[in-house]
Order: C-alpha cells, then sequence, then structure tokens
C-alpha cells in the first residue's frame, strides 16, 4: 500500500501485532510513532530499527490517561507535522471466572482496552478536523466483539463496547473526511499466547477451531491495517474486518 508522507500514531508498538503495524507503516512511507508504556527498550529499538528505511520514533504514553493522550498527539504533530492515521492496538487481557474477577481489573481493562480508544480517537479526529483534509482511526477489536469467551468477561465486554463506539463516531466523523473501522483478529501468533503454544493440548484445540487450521502472523494483520489507512480505504467507513482464519464462520458468530 502507499502511504508516502502519511503521519501515523500506533498505540501499544512495542510488540506483537502493534510492532507489525508500525513496520509495515514504515515500509509502506509513512512515519510512525511508535507509542509504548513500560521499558523503553524495545521500542526504542525498534524506532532504530524502522529508522534505517524511514522515519519513526518511539513515545511513552498510556493510552488510558487523557493528559497523556494529548502529550502524544502533539508530540507527532510537533515531529512530523501533523496527523493522518491513528491506531488504537494497545490492549490488556488477564483471564478470570467471572464470579471471582477483581474490581479493580475490571476496572483497568476497561480504561485500556475501551477508555483508551476513546480518549485517542477523539485527541485524533479534533486534530485530522483542525489541520483539515480527513484522516483514518483504525481499532484493533477482536473476534470477541461477537463470539463469547467464558473466563474473560471484562475483555469481551470492552471489544464488545468498541465495536460500537467504532460504528458510532464513524458516522459523526464522515462529514469531516475521517473513517473509523475496526479491525478484529482471531488467534494471531504473538507473544500474548505464548503460554498456549507451549501446551499442545490446548493449542490443538484451538486450531480445530480454524478451518484455515493455524493463528494468523502480526504481519497479516498489519497488511490490513494498512489497507484501511490508504487512499484506497477512502470509502469504508463503520465496518469491522474480521481476519481469524474462518473461526467465526464455524462457530457461527456471522
Amino acid at each position: 500500500m502507499n502511504l508516502q508522507d502519511k503521519v501515523a500514531v500506533v498505540t501499544g508498538a512495542a510488540t506483537g501485532i502493534g510492532r507489525a503495524i508500525a513496520t509495515q507503516f514504515v515500509r509502506d512511507g509513512a512515519k510512525v510513532v511508535i507509542d509504548y508504556v513500560g521499558p523503553s527498550d524495545k521500542a526504542d529499538d525498534l524506532a532504530h530499527a524502522l529508522d534505517t528505511v524511514g522515519s519513526a520514533v518511539a513515545v511513552a504514553a498510556d493510552v488510558s490517561d487523557e493528559q497523556q493522550v494529548d502529550m502524544l498527539v502533539q508530540h507527532a504533530v510537533k515531529t512530523f507535522g501533523r496527523l493522518d492515521v491513528f491506531v488504537n492496538n494497545a490492549g490488556i487481557e488477564q483471564k478470570h471466572p467471572f464470579l471471582e474477577t477483581p474490581t479493580e481489573y475490571w476496572h483497568k481493562v476497561v480504561a485500556v482496552n475501551l477508555t483508551g480508544p476513546f480518549l485517542c480517537s477523539r485527541r485524533a479526529a479534533k486534530q485530522m478536523v483542525d489541520q483539515g483534509g480527513g484522516g483514518r482511526i483504525i481499532n484493533i477489536s477482536s473476534v470477541h466483539e461477537d463470539i463469547t469467551m467464558p473466563g474473560n468477561a471484562a475483555y469481551c465486554a470492552t471489544k464488545g463496547g468498541l465495536r460500537m463506539l467504532t460504528r458510532t463516531i464513524a458516522v459523526e466523523l464522515a462529514p469531516h473526511g475521517i473513517t473509523v473501522n475496526n479491525v478484529a483478529p482471531g488467534a494471531v501468533d504473538t507473544p500474548m499466547d505464548a503460554d498456549l503454544k507451549r501446551d499442545r493440548s490446548e493449542m490443538e484445540r484451538l486450531l480445530n477451531e480454524i478451518p484455515l487450521h493455524r493463528m494468523a502472523q502480526p504481519q497479516e494483520i498489519a497488511a490490513l491495517c494498512a489497507f484501511l489507512a490508504s487512499d484506497q480505504a477512502a470509502y469504508v467507513t463503520g465496518a469491522t474486518y474480521v481476519i481469524d482464519g474462518g473461526l467465526m464462520r464455524k462457530s457461527g458468530s456471522l
């Protein structure tokens, strides 16, 4: 895809899907802000590596903190002059039986997975409206915006909420030329799934639920995001793109 000179922010971009998206965007010509929390090593290393083929900077910002979100967007604009694409990828997940889910965990997962995209999308959209020319907001959701996952109620609830946030603000922002879309991956081969991959019986059970009988690679999610960030996707908004190897179709959720 041609993203030449587009300026993009990707949250949670130090590892996993976010890392793949940031890498794809730079290779396609975009200038990318790599958002991260925690130790800076992985984000800094990625930024340095991407600087050899394009432009990238790493910025620490907690997406659940409004002031830090404002700083993140300001840093992108100060560094690269504008903001064209914002990818809400940052997310957390920790399984608990519903009856044993700690209230503090509920608040944390809602703060990062749902309030974060709200704060980031609102701030990014304000910048896009002020500068003119439209823009792209891409939310990384999950098949669990539709498929239940017992033991993960908080995560599923935030992804269902993200779908409706996407649809609603897509309608509101359309007059400004800003598109808003969801990408809903199924199982993706990232460090988050390391424990699952070590459990051979659980891994085989999962693969038996996926018609293509494999996990997605992060680069495959990134390629779809690159399309949605490009001019070729200018007429797409308010949609969820499921990328799951047929998992939802087999489950009967579509």
